[in-house]
């Protein structure tokens, strides 16, 4: 798992979070979401709402005070990223609307211009279908060949023949760092060097990582890494990407408008320099500029805190569940975050999830973005808990409860056996 650290004062931590205090049809909420989206302290909420009380104005576009102001405080924004994922270079980081923007910046730009007819894209059968569609639709274009990596069944990629895997032709290796709906931690360093060696370029959807895993872009030494702000505590409709400058150097924009130009006349355009002939038109500019506020609370707190923490939730809860013997786990691999997906036996698991809904307790259900990884599993959807640092055992205890009187709600009604099988 984990290393261990001194435990995080969770009381203290929950009064940042104005939405924990809510109640959900008379019981408190009890958040288990986290993987789709994160709640947000005051000091974001109020970062925002500062900026537009007192900063509102575009960037990088007049000269007044307010305007330089908001793009002083958006290039503080970009530093503290670059800081934050370890990157070499400032210019490396781009400012998107999301993961899956990037994604579609990456094989719409780089993709478009380096695959071609019989070439390879290599993803894996855990991926979310932002790293699948885009993937998917420039192998169709190109006329290549996409490739997956298959797991096992306990949700773990199968990289016993990687060679196999990555050949001569593979132009793209595109792999998230941690399953969405597993929480699987994939070894994404071995893949790495093994697709460098072969001269392939890797992408790494670090949506799932980063709220629980430090980033080291440059130690990993990917190609490309992007991420979404809602994902870790930061407001939604921003994301990031990180590229090795020699590679966004020679791609070509994604959109092109306002912002992202040097000189314009009615029958030529000279771009920007990058990060900003990725960056047309307005940014999400109070995202941007409360991220800010982001970075600096998940480093007041630390990684190691984070990790331990996340690692009382995940035992305790999974020992719960080894108790519950119509429970059926989805995705048991060693290296995992606080992410634990499950049916119950004889239930659909949107049952399970309004029934749980009625107690305050909202958690995922459904195919949670990875059709594909449902046909392997040769299921229709899970039941999915993802923790966050403001997740208590308390909040647990609630949940195994409630997941305890379904179980017995069905058994009693139903008369159903509980050893059949799932």
């Amino acid at each position: 798992m984990f290393a261990t650290a001194n435990p995080l004062d969770i009381g203290q931590i929950r009064t940042f979070f104005p939405a924990l205090s809510q109640q959900v049809y008379g019981s408190p909420l009890v958040y288990f979401d986290n993987a789709a989206t994160t709640h947000k302290p005051l000091s974001v909420i109020h970062s925002a709402q500062h900026f537009y009380e007192q900063d509102n104005a575009n960037v990088h576009r007049g000269m007044h005070s307010l305007a330089a102001r908001s793009t002083m405080a958006l290039e503080q924004t970009r530093l503290a990223v670059q800081k934050f994922l370890h990157a070499p270079e400032i210019e490396s980081i781009v400012f998107t609307s999301g993961t899956t923007e990037s994604i579609n910046l990456i094989a719409a730009t780089y993709g478009a211009m380096e695959v071609g007819e019989g070439d390879e894209v290599l993803i894996s059968e855990m991926e979310h279908h932002a790293n699948l569609i885009p993937w998917q639709q420039l192998c169709k274009k190109k006329k290549a060949i996409l490739k997956v990596i298959p797991i096992d069944d306990t949700g773990q990629l199968n990289l016993t023949d990687l060679d196999r895997w990555i050949t001569t032709r593979t132009k793209i290796v595109a792999l998230s760092y941690v399953s969405n709906t597993l929480g699987t931690i994939n070894p994404i360093k071995n893949i790495i060097d093994k697709a460098h060696q072969k001269g392939a370029v890797v992408v790494i959807d670090g949506a799932q990582a980063v709220a629980h895993l430090p980033i080291d872009v440059v130690a990993l030494d990917c190609d490309f890494f992007v991420f979404s702000a809602h994902k870790l505590y930061g407001l939604t409709g921003l994301g990031f990407l990180y590229g090795k400058k020699k590679w966004l150097e020679w791609m070509p924009p994604y959109k092109t408008g306002g912002g992202m130009v040097k000189q314009v006349t009615l029958t030529e355009a000279v771009y920007q320099d990058v990060p900003y002939k990725f960056e047309a038109g307005t940014p999400p500019l109070a995202a941007i500029v409360s991220f800010l506020e982001v970075l600096k609370f998940v480093s007041s707190i630390g990684y190691a805190k984070l990790a331990a923490h996340e690692t009382t939730l995940l035992c305790y809860t999974l020992a719960g569940l080894a108790r519950m013997p119509e429970v059926k786990l989805v995705g048991t691999a060693v290296h995992k975050i606080g992410i634990i997906s499950f049916n119950v036996r004889n239930m659909h698991h949107l049952d399970v999830g309004l029934f749980l809904d009625a107690k305050g307790i909202a958690v995922r259900t459904g195919h949670c973005c990875t059709q594909p990884l449902m046909q392997r599993l040769g299921i229709e959807g899970v039941v999915r808990v993802s923790f966050a640092l403001y997740n208590t055992i308390e909040e647990i205890d609630l949940f195994l409860e409630a997941l305890q009187q379904i179980i017995h709600k069905e058994r009693h009604e139903h008369g159903k056996n509980t050893t059949q099988d799932y």
